[in-house]
C-alpha cells in the first residue's frame, strides 16, 4: 500500500514499534525486495496513538487467538477508525469473523485467503518464501466486494498478487482442507510440506483428516471449489502441495518458538462442528489433542 502512495498505520507490539521507527518495514523474498524508510508510515504500540480523521480499512493480521481481543480493542476506539472504515481479517481458520461482528455491522466484515508463506526474520522484515495463490478478499454476510475492490488492486499493485471473491467462504473452507492436513502434522512431526505428501503414512492421515473436514463442511451446508474430498485430494497432491512444498507452517514456526499455536481456528473449529452436528472427527481430534501436548510440553 505504500509503494502505491497510500497513508498506512500500523498498529503492533512495543517492540515491532520500535524495531519499525528504527528501520523502516522491509519486505524480501520471492516477490522481490521492497522497503519503506521509517517515517513515511504510522507505527503506535496501541490505537491510543492513531490520530487520523477514519481510515478506508483496518487490516486484522493477528493470529486467531486474538480475533475476540484485538475486535473487542477496535470496538472501543471505533472513534478512531471511523464509521465507514471496513474491517478485513486476513487470518487463519474460521470463526474470525464472529468475533468482529458481535462489535460491528457485518457487512462492514470482510475475509481474505491467504496461501502465502512468510518467514519473520526480524520484527520489522518479513520473507515471503512461497505463493500458491492469490490472495482473496470477499464477505461472508453478502456485502459488496466492490467496498474492496481498491484495497485489492493496491496489494496487487505492490507486488503480492490480490483479487476480489464473490464467494469468498468457498475459499476459506478450501484453505480450511489444506492447513487441516498439513499444518498439525508439520509442527509435530517438524518437517516441511512436501516430506508430508512423501509417504503413505502421513498421506493416509491427511486423506482421513480431509475426509472429516469435508464432511463437517457439507454437514453444516458449507461448501468449497470441489464436489468431493476426493477432488480436492487429487490437486492437494497434484498442485498444492508442490507448489510450497519447502515450506514450514507457520504452526511449526510457532511451535519452534514456544508460542501457542492456532490449532482451535483449524482442526479444532472442525472438531467443534462435528461434536454440533454429530459428524465423526476423531483424526482432527487427534491432532488437536497432539497440538496441545507438544504446546504444554515445549
Amino acid at each position: 500500500m505504500l509503494r502505491r502512495g497510500c497513508a498506512v498505520d500500523i498498529v503492533a507490539r512495543p517492540a515491532t514499534v520500535a524495531a519499525l521507527e528504527a528501520g523502516g518495514l522491509v519486505r524480501t523474498g520471492i516477490f522481490g525486495e521492497s522497503r519503506a524508510t521509517a517515517g513515511t508510515f504510522g507505527a503506535f504500540a496501541d490505537l491510543t496513538g492513531l490520530e487520523g480523521p477514519g481510515y478506508d480499512f483496518v487490516l486484522v493480521c493477528t493470529k486467531s487467538f486474538d480475533s475476540a481481543g484485538a475486535a473487542e480493542d477496535l470496538a472501543r476506539h471505533g472513534e478512531r477508525l471511523g464509521s465507514g472504515a471496513a474491517l478485513v481479517l486476513l487470518q487463519n481458520g474460521w470463526g474470525n469473523a464472529e468475533c468482529f461482528t458481535a462489535h460491528f455491522a457485518a457487512q462492514r466484515v470482510y475475509n481474505a485467503r491467504v496461501i502465502t508463506g512468510f518467514h519473520r526474520h526480524r520484527p520489522n522484515e518479513v520473507e515471503v518464501t512461497v505463493h500458491a495463490d492469490a490472495i482473496h478478499v470477499g464477505s461472508l454476510f453478502g456485502a459488496a466486494v466492490s467496498v474492496v475492490e481498491d484495497l485489492c488492486r493496491g496489494i496487487d499493485e505492490g507486488g503480492i498478487p490480490c483479487e476480489t471473491s464473490a464467494d469468498i467462504g468457498r475459499d476459506l473452507w478450501a484453505k480450511m482442507l489444506y492447513n487441516c492436513a498439513l499444518n498439525p502434522l508439520g509442527a509435530i512431526l517438524h518437517v516441511p510440506y512436501g516430506a508430508l505428501a512423501g509417504q503413505t503414512t502421513t498421506q493416509a492421515l491427511m486423506n482421513c483428516i480431509i475426509a472429516e473436514v469435508f464432511d463437517v463442511m457439507t454437514a453444516a451446508g458449507f461448501g468449497t471449489h470441489w464436489d468431493s474430498p476426493e477432488g480436492f485430494i487429487r490437486v492437494f497432491y497434484e498442485k498444492l502441495v508442490p507448489d510450497t512444498a519447502e515450506h514450514e507452517s507457520s504452526m511449526l514456526q510457532d511451535i519452534s518458538a514456544g508460542k501457542c499455536t492456532e490449532i482451535d481456528a483449524l482442526n479444532g473449529a472442525v472438531v467443534r462442528l462435528g461434536e454440533e452436528l454429530g459428524r465423526e472427527v476423531a483424526h482432527n481430534r487427534a491432532m488437536c489433542n497432539l497440538i496441545k501436548f507438544v504446546e504444554r510440553t515445549r
